[in-house]
């Protein structure tokens, strides 16, 4: 581990601080379970496959643990937290406010999934419909925490963000020891960067984005962040403008590259996932699964691939009407 610790300093976090997140935030956050299968049920003879199944986690993504590491290792005032997110970053920051009693307004976009607007609002926290896109709804919420002193909870640019998707990473490692390669899927990066902080470099990690988003993928042709297209059928978890300072230094280190998916072929997915296995998986939570079932990402013989099912808000089932 100490090898990995002076190599991850560069970055300014390390597995070790990723290991004390954990602590903090284990008694609030779920282990979500794995699951091993043949990579011939898919089209892929002779690479094991494991999936994490992020889904499960409290509030329906991986953002749970960023939100808890924020409320839990920084200073909140009074005012509480606000929040801006396609989703289930929002979705993730009212959860957590709401079980740690702290007054939490959320801004999202217009373009977010009714099912996310949904738990925002039953999580009690102040919601607030702002704009069409991701920044739009940031903006916003950055004018709402200079007039009321509340702690804005970042959805990837922060410390505390990164550290708390680490944990993510570490639990993988745990449950699945013998990987070879990890496909995580990316918006601004907070997921990516904590798994590759995490892991520092001992296994591949690989970026999926939408073509329509490919945040990951400008900022590694330029050199640094920079602002990118921002649409497609994931819009609502992998779309916003570029991703953060503090993501970058990380991916540059860690990430090994990002491959790039088309809408059709997230759609793809999530169908595969459901007929397959019964997992109902948001787009941005199959975008990474999408990547082998299409071919942009291509194991070499024997690879043993994990890849993280991030996200489950949405709607599957219309139970009302199974009545």
């Amino acid at each position: 581990m100490s090898n990995r610790i002076e190599e991850a300093a560069v970055t300014g976090i390390t597995p070790q601080e990723i290991a004390q997140c954990e602590t903090l935030v284990r008694p609030h956050v779920r282990r979500t379970p794995v699951v091993a299968l043949a990579g011939d049920e898919f089209g892929l003879a002779g690479n094991p496959l494991t999936l994490k199944l992020e889904l499960l986690q409290h509030a329906g993504s991986f953002k749970t643990r960023g939100a808890f590491a924020n409320l839990l290792a920084r200073d909140v005032p009074k005012a509480g937290v606000v929040a801006a997110s396609g989703g289930n970053h929002g979705a993730a920051t009212a959860y957590a406010a709401m079980k740690l009693g702290t007054p939490a307004r959320i801004f999202v976009p217009t373009v977010s999934s009714p099912a996310k607007v949904q738990r925002i609002r039953d999580y009690g926290a102040d919601l607030v419909i702002e704009g069409d896109r991701y920044a739009d709804a940031l903006a916003a919420s950055e004018v709402w925490a200079r007039q009321s002193g509340a702690m804005a909870v970042p959805a990837f640019d922060q410390r505390e963000t990164i550290m708390g998707q680490g944990t993510l990473g570490l639990e993988l490692g745990q449950q699945a020891p013998d990987i070879d390669t990890v496909l995580v899927s990316v918006g601004g990066g907070g997921l990516i960067a904590g798994i590759a902080a995490w892991y520092a470099g001992r296994i591949k990690v690989i970026g999926v984005e939408p073509s329509a988003a490919p945040t990951l993928t400008h900022a590694l042709a330029a050199g640094h962040p920079v602002d990118a297209e921002a649409g497609g059928i994931a819009a609502d978890s992998l779309a916003p403008r570029r991703i953060g300072t503090q993501v970058y230094p990380i991916a540059e280190r860690y990430v090994q590259g990002a491959v790039l998916v088309s809408d059709d072929a997230i759609a793809g997915a999530q169908e595969t996932l459901w007929r397959a296995l019964r997992i109902v998986a948001e787009p941005g939570g199959a975008a990474a699964f999408s990547a082998l079932l299409s071919g942009a990402y291509k194991p070499a013989p024997g690879e043993r691939v994990a890849v993280v099912i991030s996200g489950g808000n949405t709607t599957a089932v219309d139970f009302a009407r199974t009545r």
